[in-house]
This record gives structure tokens, C-alpha cells and sequence, in this order.
């Protein structure tokens, strides 16, 4: 039987008892109308899983206790970056929730000239907590127990500033000759970027050729502003050998 999976904020450690956090506490109690001497899967984001037995349900919360660590990892061998352009309304929480399942390692939101949403200053952190959280739910259905970088910055430029680790940059385009599959069997450490739904501006693909990015295309297809990166991820992890066939 699979287990619920719960994101707790580190540290766990084996033997401790504790109380889950508020929100994961009203789902475990409330939702699932879990009872004491259950199971859970929890994870903290540092890497592996713990099970854990549930003790009690108090009026402050669901009391747990770990009861062993499982040495599990679920991350791909490629690590890719995804710098995606600040999508409209439900999409960008689509393109986070799909694309940590399809194992990116970070994501980070950026303004772009086109972008038909705005956001700076506290709105783009609220949203950036947002997505973050978008992103723990997807690990704890998915099974990854490390949670993805996220991040959002103002412009491409702050985008690009984030890719000095990248043995590969890789930027989207329809129009490209090379293909993104060809590219990428070179790089292990990816960075892959994604324009909105206007399309670059002239002064970001200038900024995106002096920062290393070549362009590749994913097929004969124009591809909508959320479906491109996560069909761009997939065919990275099939080249991986992340997908079993």
C-alpha cells in the first residue's frame, strides 16, 4: 500500500517525536481522517524519506514519531534548470507542479519584455512562496524527496546572472536548425530557457547569445508557452535515460 507523503521542514531524525506542521496536520487529520498507530512518509528536502507512526491527534496538531530513515533516491542524473518567462494565470503553477515532476532541478521565473503578467518587488516573492509550495505538493505526489530550487527575478538578465554552473545552455526556438536532443547528449548540468508567449524581444536574444545560449528547436511544431518546457524536459530525461522505456 503506498503511504501518504508529507514535506516537513528539516531536520528530521530518527526517533523523534513531533508535532507535523499546521497545514500538514489539517490534511493528514481532516482530509484523510488519518488515526493513531498510521503510517507516513515524511521528507525534509535534504534527500531520503522517513517513516513515521502517527501517536496522536491533538487539538494543536498530529503527533508523529520517526520511526526509520529509507536511503531513497528518485533524482535524475541531469541536473536542468528551467528559466521559464512569467506565464498567465494558472499556467505558470502548471508549468512548476508538471516540471518538478519531470525532475528539474530549479526553476526560475523571469520578466520578460512580453510577458502578458507583471509582477516585482512583494508580489513576485509572494509568488515565488506560491510556486514553491506548487512544487512540494508535486514532490510529495511524485515521490522525489528533494524539493527544486525556485526562484523569480525581474529580467533575463538576473536569469542569466543564476547559470554560471551550466556545462549547457539551451534556449527554445521553433525557427532553430539543431535540434534539442542533438545538444544536449554534451551537457550534464543544463540550463534551458523559454521566452513567453510573445516571443523574445531583439535585446534578449542578443542578451541570451552573449551568455552562451544556443538555440535548438523541438520539432516541426510551434508549442504553446506552457507546453514547450515540459516536452523540452521529457525529451531531456529520455536522452538522459532518466525515462524507462
Amino acid at each position: 500500500m503506498r503511504l501518504t507523503r508529507c514535506f516537513v521542514p528539516p531536520p528530521l531524525a530518527v526517533g523523534d517525536t513531533r508535532l507535523l506542521p499546521e497545514e500538514v496536520s489539517t490534511h493528514v487529520a481532516r482530509v484523510l481522517r488519518a488515526r493513531a498507530g498510521q503510517l507516513l512518509t515524511l521528507f525534509d528536502g535534504r534527500g531520503g524519506e522517513y517513516q513515521a507512526t502517527i501517536l496522536q491527534i491533538e487539538r494543536r496538531g498530529v503527533r508523529v514519531q520517526i520511526d526509520l530513515q529509507r536511503a531513497i533516491e528518485r533524482e535524475s542524473s541531469l541536473k536542468v534548470t528551467l528559466l521559464q518567462a512569467l506565464a498567465r494565470g494558472e499556467r505558470m503553477d502548471f508549468i512548476t507542479q508538471k516540471a518538478t515532476e519531470l525532475g528539474a532541478a530549479g526553476i526560475v521565473a523571469w520578466g520578460a519584455e512580453r510577458s502578458v503578467v507583471r509582477l516585482d518587488g512583494e508580489a513576485l516573492a509572494r509568488r515565488c512562496e506560491h510556486w514553491r509550495a506548487v512544487a512540494i505538493s508535486a514532490c510529495e505526489q511524485c515521490g522525489r524527496n528533494r524539493v527544486p530550487t525556485i526562484g523569480a527575478v525581474a529580467d533575463l538578465a538576473s536569469a542569466c546572472a543564476l547559470t554560471g554552473g551550466a556545462s549547457l545552455r539551451l534556449r527554445l526556438a521553433p525557427e532553430a536548425i539543431p535540434t534539442l536532443t542533438s545538444l544536449a547528449r554534451s551537457g550534464s548540468c543544463i540550463s534551458l530557457l523559454v521566452g513567453p508567449e510573445g516571443g523574445f524581444s531583439d535585446n534578449e536574444l542578443a542578451l541570451a547569445q552573449q551568455h552562451g545560449f544556443q538555440s535548438c528547436a523541438l520539432g516541426p511544431r510551434v508549442l504553446r508557452a506552457e507546453t514547450a518546457p515540459l516536452a523540452a524536459l521529457a525529451a531531456l530525461q529520455a536522452v538522459a535515460g532518466d525515462f524507462v522505456a
